[in-house]
Formats: C-alpha cells, structure tokens, sequence
C-alpha cells in the first residue's frame, strides 16, 4: 500500500474559478490498497478518515471502499482533483458524497484502463446499496474509461459520458445499466438530454463539450462561439482566459493554466548563457510550485518526486534532497558481514558473493578467509571462481573492516577493490579496520583508497609483497591513534633488486603497485588516473588545457589548433578559437533557436559572416537567417482547397496550420489577395 502521509502546501487557486484566489489547499497522497480490508470495516474507515479529510488534490489514487450507511462520509466532499483512479466498490452506504471532483487525470488506472471504476456496491445477501453517486461536478476524464458493474445506482446510465471522456484515445467503456430499484426518480425535466447524477434541477449533467460551438477546440461553457474555454483549460471555463479555467489540462501557475511549468534555467542574453531562472518553479503533480515539499526529491528536470530514477541518486545540498547524475553506476548499498541477512555469516563464498553484484557502499564488514576461496565441506559450500571476486569492483565504501587472509594464487594484487576509496572501521576485527595477511599477492593495487577513518592497519606475512610503506598509511589515518603494522613481507632491497619499484612518474610518496596508474601522486601531469609526462597542449589528440597538474580536454567546441593553445580550461567559454560559432564568450554548436529567456521570452540568434551569434529583431517570432525584419523567418503557409471554408469567419486552417490561404477555385492574383 502506498503511503498515505499528507503534505501541506500553499497552492494559489489550485482549480481557478474565474478570477478569484482559493484559499489554501491540501494535498493527499492517496492509496493504492484495491479491495484489501485494512483491519475491521471500523479500522478500514478511520484509516480512510485519516487519508483523506480536508484533500483538495489526491496525488495518486482515491479508493472509497467497505463504506456502510451508519459512517460519516462528507469528508470526501473537498475533494476536487484525483491524480490517478477513482475506485468506489464494495460500499453500502447510500450516498458517496462526491460533489465537488472536478477532474481525475488518470496518470494510473485501474485494472488496466479505467480512470473511474465503481463496481460491486450492492450486497445482495443485506439486500442494500450505493444507490446516489452525485459527481455532480465531474466533467474531465484526460486518460482512461469508466467501468460500472455489480451496483444499483440510480441516474448514472442516463450520464452522457463522451462529454467527459477523452474519446480520442479510445478509452474502454463498461456502461452502467439501468438500475432494478424501484425508489429510483427520474431526472428533472429541466436536464439537457435527460442527463443527471441524481433527481432535482441542480443535479443535471454539465456538458462542456458536446454541446460547445463548432468552433472550440476543447471545452466551453455554453453553446455560443463566445463560450470557447482556453486551450489549457480542463473540466470547463468560466470565461477565454487561462486564469478562467475550472481545472488545468497540464499546470497551473499561480491561477493561470500553462502547459509548462517557468524553467528553472533561462538565456541571459548578457553572459550568453543559461542561467538559474529567479521565477522557475517545480512540476507537482499538475502545480508549479516554487520548493518541493520536505518529504519529496527536487530533480534537475524540475520536478518533485519521491525517489530518484535513472542514473541519479540522491543526496542532501544545503538541507534540500536532490537528485544528481550518477558518474558510473549508481549507489547501491548492500549488507555487509554482520547486517541483515548476512548478520550471522562468517565470510564471502561462493554462495553468497552474488548478493555484492552493482553495490557502490557495503554496510558492514567483507572478511575472505581461506573457506571463502576453497570451499566447505562441512557446510557444503563450493570453491569460489577467482572470477567471481570481481563484484568487488563496484565497491567504494565499506563501513566496517576489510579482512583478507586467502587469495586465489594466480592474482598478484587486490584490483578487485581497485574502486574502494574510504574503509570507516565502524565495526573492527579486534583493533583492525584493514588487515591483509598470508597472501602471495606482490602489490595491494588499492589505487583509489583515500581514507581509513577508523581502526589500525594490519599487513604482514606477504612474502612476496612490494610498493608499500608505512609513511603512506599514516596520511589515511584521520585519528592519531591510529597505528600501522607491517612486517613479514618482502623487504625494500628485495624489491628493489626485483625491479619492484615506483614508475618514474610517481613523486617520492610511493605508489599501490608497478605502472604510471599507481602513483598516489604524479610527477608531472596526471590524465584520467594515470601519470603522464605532458599533456596534450599544441598537439595530440584530444587538445587539453593543465589544470591543477591534470590533463583535462578542450571543449567540443572549441577548433584544435597548431603552434598554440586550443583552449585555457575546461568549458565552451575557454577556446581560443570556435570549431562552429561563438555567441558571447561561448562556442557554440549552433547560434540559439528559441531558448527561453528573461521573463518568459524566447531567444532567437543568426550567424553573421564571422560566424558570430546576433540577436534576431525582436518581431521576428519563428527566428531569422539574418538581420532586419527582411532576416525573419516566414511562417508556413497551408492551402485550403474547399473555397467554402474560406468564407466563413470563423474558418480554422487544417491541423492548426498558423496561416492559411485558398486555392480551390482561385487565380494566383486571388490567392495572392487572399493571403494579404
């Protein structure tokens, strides 16, 4: 079951009336429980009590379920939006007071296709029922059909429903049949079509499409070409105007309906470069808002969600939990030896090294003993494939001990942890965060350990083991209590007579092992991990700019160059000269084509003969090939070959073509007329 916490938020005329300023909402996340009895039908009731009292918006789904007659259901009338399904079932209350849902959206569906499914709300043994469903106010459907079956409620088979559906993506229709209750009254006489929720003037259906002027492309409020609501409007109007909607078809933005939110990133037509956008908002469900609410994920899309998708992870910047592109594979945190299900085992093995498969941080300790490599017989467990070692390769953090006694002897060093940059010894081995003994390995390889936050270090007995002192260890210590042991391994004549020394382009600090990419510092230069003698500044492929004794390459952008520097540092603003075009300080691939800018504005550029970004003249709308309005780009035109249409004022050009010229039965100097 989804959670069910409720989020306070300030939400400015959420479904606008007009002009007028609702006060503030309430947002509800919703359930998805289908027909599960939480409890007894008291607990179930109070949980639904709990869920969804006081709701304007229901993020998700709204469930009115094993609702009797003696329960108080009005809570349910501050109900204006459902985000998800509708589903009403196995009710016998009377009446399930829905008056004022305007609009559900249908962003999931029930059992595969319904946005609104009311099913099984007669009991047959009691003989009682839902007999009034009075969504009096509902008038959108944006995806999904309806589903009626096992109930007897009156009025509903008379609902016009392709009023309220969206036919054009062929919803799936079970209609409600007429009931078998004898109480039932007829629709009032003054309803249009004999359309009504329940008896009585003020329960007739409100159309607010199929009985619109042909003229309006979505909804209206009356039959007049005057009474067309606003393309952005869903669930009916009171006016044109995108403040004058009932509900939003995409976003609302401080009582206005748009079909997006302002960007969080804008053109400064000053630095020619996307900026923080000071009046970008968040997408929240079907609001834009300025911050997301604490218990959601802000995302670099701009939106709030509840967790992170794709390659991004979350993390805390200054108290606010965002999103941020993973660099590799994601964070993935696994239970260690002595957490969770792997509380009460001893070591790595065979049978449960898989578990480690993608996992960036172990929580807990990794002990590989010498049962780890060879099997046990006595517990049946099988000889690990040496191969099988290389999970390990994703691990970055271990928050307790590394212990390693045993390792398969056709690997001459640890790479299988070349990755892990930090052990906290939060848990220890005795005394020891880290100890490597007996083993025949003649480098550690750990190139990117970093930090041993806690807890001694224990190496000894490696007999053929070389590149390690104890000066290095010192600099990963963060306590001074912390201490070092190291002895039984090959001694520094040995390793030196065997050629087991630092590469060259490792400063005096030592290194991991043999090669330019195990230095624990570089010489010179440093590119992509490795120590490097130079890098590649006035020739070689990529060009590269030094920054901070590192190697890192030009820009894209920027045009390689012969005899001098291709770029200064990292970034499109640091070429010395543009492979495509410059607008500002900036190489570009191509000038600006509509980038939004300063309030909303979008940016449109050219390129000169210097290939140098211009602004276009401000009425230029579609953007421009060169300066001037005779720069402009033109806008499409579309013929129109039935000439009766051409008459008619109100005349639309096909597929909402922006211009529109006739010519059926015209002569080029008609069409040319036509057109001006």
């Amino acid at each position: 079951m989804a959670a069910q916490f409720k989020i306070w938020i300030s939400l400015t005329s959420l479904l606008s009336l007009g002009s007028c300023v609702l006060p503030e909402k309430k947002v509800c996340q919703g359930i998805t429980n289908r027909f599960n009895l939480l409890g007894t039908r008291e607990d179930h009731y109070l949980n639904m009590l709990k869920t969804y009292s006081n709701c304007t918006v229901v993020l998700e789904n709204l469930e009115v379920t094993y609702m009797e007659d003696h329960h108080d259901l009005s809570f349910l009338r501050s109900i204006q939006e459902v985000g998800g399904y509708v589903l009403i079932a196995l009710n016998t209350a009377p009446r399930i007071p829905l008056d004022n849902l305007r609009i559900i959206r249908g962003h999931s569906l029930y059992d595969g296709g319904f946005a609104l499914a009311v099913v099984l709300n007669y009991n047959k043994t009691m003989g009682r029922g839902t007999v009034e469903l009075p969504l009096t106010s509902l008038t959108e459907i944006l995806k999904g059909g309806v589903r009626f079956s096992g109930n007897q409620l009156c009025n509903v088979e008379t609902i016009q429903w392709y009023d309220i559906v969206n036919a054009d993506t062929k919803p799936n229709m079970e209609f409600p049949e007429p009931s078998k209750n004898l109480h039932c009254k007829k629709c009032h006489s003054s309803c249009f079509n004999g359309s009504c929720w329940a008896p009585g003037p003020q329960k007739c259906q409100t159309l607010t499409k199929l009985n619109c002027a042909q003229q309006c492309s979505k909804r209206c409020k009356g039959p007049s070409p005057s009474d067309c609501c606003n393309e952005h409007c869903a669930a009916g109007c009171t006016g044109p105007r995108p403040s004058d909607c009932l509900a939003c078809r995409d976003f609302q933005d401080d009582g206005t309906c748009k079909d997006s939110c302002p960007g969080l990133m804008r053109y400064d037509p000053n630095l020619h470069q996307l900026v923080p956008n000071p009046d970008g908002k968040y997408n929240f469900g079907a609001t834009c808002v300025k911050t997301c609410p604490h218990n959601y994920v802000v995302t670099d899309h701009g939106a709030c969600v509840r967790t992170c998708s794709g390659n991004t992870y979350e993390v805390d910047e200054g108290g606010v939990r965002k999103c941020t592109r993973c660099e590799g594979l994601c964070p993935k945190v696994c239970n260690g030896l002595g957490m969770g299900n792997l509380a009460n085992i001893m070591s790595i093995n065979a049978s449960n090294i898989d578990s480690f498969k993608n996992c960036t941080k172990i929580n807990g300790n990794i002990a590989i003993i010498y049962t780890s490599i060879h099997g046990d017989l006595f517990t049946k467990t099988p000889k690990m494939d040496p191969a099988q070692l290389n999970v390990f390769r994703t691990v970055k953090e271990i928050t307790g001990f590394l212990l390693i006694q045993t390792w398969p002897e056709n690997m001459t060093s640890l790479s299988p942890f070349e990755n892990l940059e930090i052990i906290r010894g939060r848990t220890k081995r005795g005394s020891h965060s880290l100890a490597i003994t007996s083993l025949g390995i003649n480098h550690l390889g750990l190139r990117s350990l970093k930090e041993i936050s806690d807890g001694d270090v224990i190496i000894t007995m490696n007999s053929n083991l070389c590149y390690t002192k104890k000066r290095h260890w010192k600099g990963l210590f963060k306590s001074e209590s912390q201490t070092v042991k190291m002895d039984g391994n090959t001694d520094a004549a040995t390793c030196a007579k065997q050629n087991n020394t630092c590469d060259r382009k490792c400063t005096k600090d030592g290194c991991w092992g043999p090669g330019p990419a195990m230095c624990f510092a570089c010489r010179d230069y440093s590119r992509d991990g490795n120590c490097v003698d130079s890098c590649n500044i006035l020739e070689g492929e990529p060009r590269e700019a030094v920054v901070n004794q590192t190697c890192v390459a030009c820009n894209p952008e920027c045009q390689p160059l012969n005899g001098t520097a291709t770029c200064s540092a990292l970034g499109p603003g640091h070429c010395t000269k543009c492979a495509n075009f410059r607008d500002g300080l900036f190489c570009v691939s191509r000038c600006p084509r509509g980038v939004p800018g300063k309030d909303d504005t979008l940016v449109w550029k050219y390129a000169d003969k210097l290939k140098v970004c211009q602004l276009c003249h401000k009425n230029c709308t579609q953007g421009c090939t060169g300066p001037g309005l005779n720069g402009c780009q033109k806008k499409p035109i579309r013929s129109v070959h039935d000439r009766s249409r051409c008459g008619r004022r109100s005349a639309r050009c096909p597929h909402r073509r922006p211009v529109c010229v006739c010519v059926a039965t015209t002569t080029p100097h008609q069409e040319e007329k036509d057109h001006a």
